[in-house]
């Protein structure tokens, strides 16, 4: 294709809107003017599905919740009143107790303000968050927040020590829809005991992130915490942003959650318009679909050219994979959908995997993320401006990826603030949504998650029936412990007591660890 050819294609597939200043270019994507009339019936469907799921049907039918993360920025679409109302409200509180933290009506019990927060959650209610943080925390302005997102003990070590200089100055943000979810309250139970080892008052600068009569929130109650928020059971954590998991962070950090939610809410009016052509979010998904042949043969790759979204990609791995890989469609077909996503930041990555990705194996389309307007403090030097060899980075590698035959897509803003993050965010949670429409798989539930949950649970009740049986002192081979709990989990029990082994004097594996088959094991 010529150049006239390509500037042809270009003008016909670019979407714009003015208010948003932003920009949706599919033209290097595998989509043609003809797909829209070819779409048009599955797209009619899916944007009535949409609605559906707005007006307040149920979505998440494995457990029989409705789904509602547009009425976050929106609480005038909510189903009811009280819905609205509750929505309204604790947007209201979560930017009250941000003034009152940042300007010391709120404070420890010597009157001293807050510092720092110490973020406690996994899945989207870290990822949400860190992204937050990355895209819009300033220096000296607002608090530094700490994330603990794993049950790593070294990291926990190392995440709770760093904040040892400023304990006395810090809340504690504990995330949990139900309270049970076992990384989350290891790393509160972890937390609580360093704060009180340390001669400090827990409850008084806890807050609490949870569903109403959640097991956290009853603990955040009976112990009298410093606040609780709600986190509805119709949020899922990978779209929670837009609610208190992502506001309360904002707000500590001195971000406008006022322009983080109209961004959000007006790209969700941009998608829901029922027509392929002007719906940025059916463009996108009608590119992702064509390029994969509707079954996911092509990996995501996201290059958002700027530092501040180097962690979008880690942020749109949950929403995409979580939402999207499914081994099931509605209808009980095996179909292993789902789509790949990987990725950090432009120019970086132009010395790191670009070379495969313009010369190695044709499997993936490209994100790039585009911001035009650069910060008036970095000037020319040398007659060089950073922005424009940006720009000219991105630009390049674009039409390199293009010549080499490899699909590409770009989405600009004219700007990056609030109101394009929360703009961004909610383009690909449509896009999302649509996307699973087309592919008739359920965005909302994840029941490998589920699986891998319930596996783990399995391992660590395993193990306790390991400790009790071996507190006899007998020694046994892993054959007789095996007989003995009358299980069929050999290699689990001998993963198991090797872990055990390695940490405690009491467990020892006697024999050549290269025949596990033939050790003794014991407890002492």
């Amino acid at each position: 294709m010529n150049n006239i050819d390509k500037w042809k294609r270009y003008c016909e597939l670019l979407f714009n809107d003015d208010s948003l200043g932003f920009w949706l270019d599919i033209s290097r994507m595998d989509v043609d003017m003809e797909d829209f009339d070819k779409f048009s019936d599955i797209f009619s469907n899916s944007f009535s599905s949409l609605e559906s799921l707005e007006n307040g049907s149920i979505a998440n039918i494995d457990e029989n919740r409705k789904v509602g993360h547009y009425w976050l920025r929106n609480p005038g679409i909510a189903p009811c009143a009280k819905i609205s109302e509750s929505i309204s409200n604790e947007v209201e509180r979560i930017s009250q107790f941000g003034d009152s933290v940042l300007n010391g009506d709120i404070t420890n019990d010597e009157g001293k303000k807050y510092t720092d927060v110490f973020w406690i959650g996994i899945g989207g209610s870290g990822l949400g968050p860190l992204l937050i943080k990355e895209s819009f925390k300033k220096e000296s302005v607002g608090l530094n927040i700490h994330f603990l997102d794993n049950v790593d003990p070294e990291g926990i070590s190392h995440k709770l020590n760093s904040i040892l200089p400023n304990i006395d100055s810090t809340l504690f943000v504990v995330v949990s829809k139900s309270g049970g979810t076992p990384e989350p309250l290891i790393g509160m139970e972890q937390a609580m005991k360093f704060v009180q080892d340390n001669n400090q008052d827990w409850s008084s600068r806890a807050i609490a992130i949870t569903s109403k009569g959640s097991k956290l929130d009853d603990l955040a109650v009976n112990e009298n915490w410093l606040d609780i928020f709600d986190l509805p059971d119709w949020v899922g954590g990978r779209t929670s942003i837009t609610g208190a998991v992502g506001l309360l962070p904002a707000v500590l950090i001195g971000a406008d959650i006022k322009k983080f939610l109209d961004g959000a809410s007006q790209m969700d009016a941009l998608t829901r318009v029922k027509d392929i052509k002007n719906n940025p979010a059916a463009l996108l998904s009608l590119a992702w679909f064509k390029s994969g042949n509707g079954k996911g043969s092509r990996d995501m790759v996201v290059l958002p050219y700027r530092d501040r979204l180097e962690v979008f990609s880690r942020y749109l791995q949950q929403l995409v994979m979580e939402s999207l890989g499914k081994k099931f469609d509605r209808d009980n077909k095996l179909v292993n959908q789902g789509i790949a996503v990987y990725g950090n930041k432009g120019s970086t990555d132009q010395h790191a995997y670009v070379q495969q990705l313009r010369d190695g194996v044709d499997n993936f389309f490209v994100n790039f993320i585009e911001i035009l307007h650069d910060p008036a403090e970095i000037v020319e030097v040398k007659n060089k401006r950073p922005g424009d060899f940006l720009s000219g980075f991105l630009q390049g590698t674009r039409s390199a990826l293009t010549e080499g035959g490899r699909q590409n897509l770009t989405i600009t803003f004219k700007s990056f603030d609030e109101s394009s993050l929360g703009a961004l965010i909610a383009l690909f949670e449509r896009a999302v949504s649509l996307y699973a429409e087309l592919i008739n798989v359920n965005a909302y539930n994840q029941p490998g998650v589920e699986a891998g949950k319930k596996a783990a649970t399995n391992i660590i009740n395993l193990q306790k029936e390991i400790e009790k049986l071996l507190d006899d002192g007998k020694q046994r081979t892993l054959n007789e412990i095996n007989e003995a709990l009358s299980t069929d989990s050999i290699e689990s029990i001998y993963l198991i007591l090797r872990k055990l082994s390695e940490n405690s004097d009491y467990y020892s594996m006697i024999g050549n660890q290269s025949n596990p088959d033939k050790l003794i094991i014991s407890k002492t």
